[in-house]
């Protein structure tokens, strides 16, 4: 009995959606330079687009500070990243912001200073620190105005 109206609902009706064609594709695949495989399933090419969007997700800020602007002459740049981030996501995080590819990436977990206010004890957030090594005559612009 149907409170709605008298149309019934059957198998024939609904119509049956197809499955999307999913492939497999290694990690190796996906972090080699020259790859030159071609992936042609819909879900991968929007993986990948979303992960190329998603590095400001990785990237928080650049690290403002008097030892982190002297690593600039030996063409260093240090990052404040995301806790689940890893060497591999910020070196991607990297090329997409800023258009060089990274030789090598180094991370540092730190953490958060105890502080105190008053009566109040506390401490700060644990944070994560990338610096990021670019090639000779490389450069990122992340000073500016500061």
């Amino acid at each position: 009995m149907a409170l709605f109206g008298n149309k019934k609902t059957d198998a024939s009706d609904k119509k049956a959606t197809p499955k999307k064609e999913e492939v497999a594709v290694s990690m190796k695949d996906l972090y080699t330079e020259g790859s030159t495989k071609t992936v042609k399933a819909s879900g991968a090419k929007a993986k990948k687009q979303a992960s190329a969007n998603d590095s400001y997700r990785v990237l928080v800020k650049p690290l403002v500070t008097e030892k982190a602007t002297n690593l600039g002459a030996h063409n260093k740049y240090a990052f404040v990243v995301s806790l689940k981030a890893n060497k591999i996501s910020v070196a991607k995080a990297i090329e997409d912001t800023y258009g060089v590819k990274p030789l090598k990436v180094n991370i540092a977990n730190v953490s958060g200073k105890k502080v105190a206010r008053g009566k109040i004890r506390g401490q700060r957030k644990d944070w994560r620190k990338a610096v990021v090594t670019l090639p000779q005559g490389k450069t990122i612009k992340i000073y500016e105005g500061v």
